[in-house]
């Protein structure tokens, strides 16, 4: 296929034919063959280990990846094209709305309206989730829930900004939509992020440990650059907003003077895509505490704290929104609740608990 693939979007990566090639970059040296993998072709071999697997829920994450290339070319265009700066309203969350937010919004929609698979679809920018596909006749079908653009408010001074989605089986018993999605973080089946920065990331979780993508813009594909990711231990880092410090709870300023008192560097981003990747590679840990404006915090759990949990988990680290509350295990009552958020490398979060 040439750039557009049938969706109308921004190289399928072969449109799922097998892309996965070998080749010699070293013949006659001794040097080791290295194998090529897409995105795609990575998600084929995932699909491949389950005999009963019929490419409905493979399809969706080909959806997510076409979505990550657009969404990546139109953030790196924002300027050129006048996308940038607020539509002047807010959204559900009362946030002000960036252009960037409504498009990136606009084309989850669109890629994911258009898989089989897809039930339900919920955004932090709708008030209310869509039904796309009640019928479970035939077809196993899934709830995806999205931020569509983490720290978008980075845009104006070309700042690191990120799509977060998370996958759930979607019930079909429930009598409401929202029903099938409020379900505990442990029980989803892929999470994943997308850092739109120097280069574009794409970081996915199936339940089997974390892979990382870099996008090569040359021929349109995500690359495999990494598999099973590991968060390093003793990284004496933290990410949080410390501009809120004073209206923090008190363990968490005993933390961060213990912290100061004990080598500590403060790294923080303004999006928690941005601030995660990070932890994820480097170590550390990120804080978002309650605050006397924001007393049950501010991150959405469903939209943010639960995929990010996953994906930390699964390398190794340990999320918690206080302490003996594990962020997966928390029954959401409703698909906007917000939570705190502690999560890293496990020894820095025992860290910052050892103050709470």
């Amino acid at each position: 296929m040439g750039l557009l693939d049938h969706d109308g979007a921004l190289g399928c990566e072969g449109d799922f034919s097998d892309m996965e090639n070998a080749i010699d970059m070293g013949a006659g040296t001794g040097r080791e063959e290295v194998r090529i993998m897409t995105l795609q072709s990575h998600i084929l071999a995932e699909q491949g280990e389950h005999a009963q697997a019929g490419g409905t829920f493979s399809w969706i994450l080909s959806a997510l990846s076409i979505s990550a290339k657009i969404i990546s070319d139109k953030v790196r265009r924002a300027r050129l094209e006048n996308v940038l700066g607020s539509v002047g309203a807010e959204n559900v969350q009362g946030e002000v709305q960036q252009k960037l937010d409504v498009l990136a919004n606009d084309v989850l929609m669109k890629t994911l309206g258009g898989r089989e698979g897809v039930a339900i679809v919920a955004s932090e920018e709708n008030e209310e989730p869509i039904i796309l596909r009640s019928d479970t006749r035939g077809v196993p079908r899934y709830c995806v829930l999205f931020d569509p653009l983490d720290g978008s408010s980075n845009l104006d001074v070309c700042g690191g900004v990120g799509t977060i989605f998370s996958i759930l089986a979607y019930d079909g018993r429930a009598t409401r939509a929202q029903d099938s999605l409020l379900q505990p973080g442990a029980r989803q089946i892929a999470a994943g992020y997308v850092l739109y920065g120097s280069s574009t990331i794409f970081v996915l979780t199936l339940g089997n440990g974390v892979d990382l993508f870099v996008l090569d813009p040359g021929i349109g594909a995500f690359m495999r650059v990494e598999r099973h990711l590991r968060i390093p231990a003793g990284n004496k880092t933290y990410s949080v907003n410390e501009g809120n410090r004073r209206s923090f709870p008190e363990g968490y300023r005993r933390f961060l003077d213990w912290a100061q008192e004990n080598g500590y560097s403060s790294r923080y981003a303004g999006a928690m895509v941005a601030d995660v990747h990070r932890i994820l590679l480097k170590g550390g840990v990120f804080l978002y505490p309650p605050t006397q404006k924001a007393p049950q915090g501010k991150l959405r759990l469903m939209y943010e704290a639960n995929p990010m949990a996953m994906i930390i988990e699964q390398a190794g680290g340990k999320t918690v929104a206080g302490p003996g509350r594990r962020i997966l295990d928390i029954e959401p009552t409703a698909i906007h609740q917000r939570t705190p958020v502690i999560l890293g490398a496990a020894d820095q979060v025992d860290a910052v608990l050892a103050h709470l």
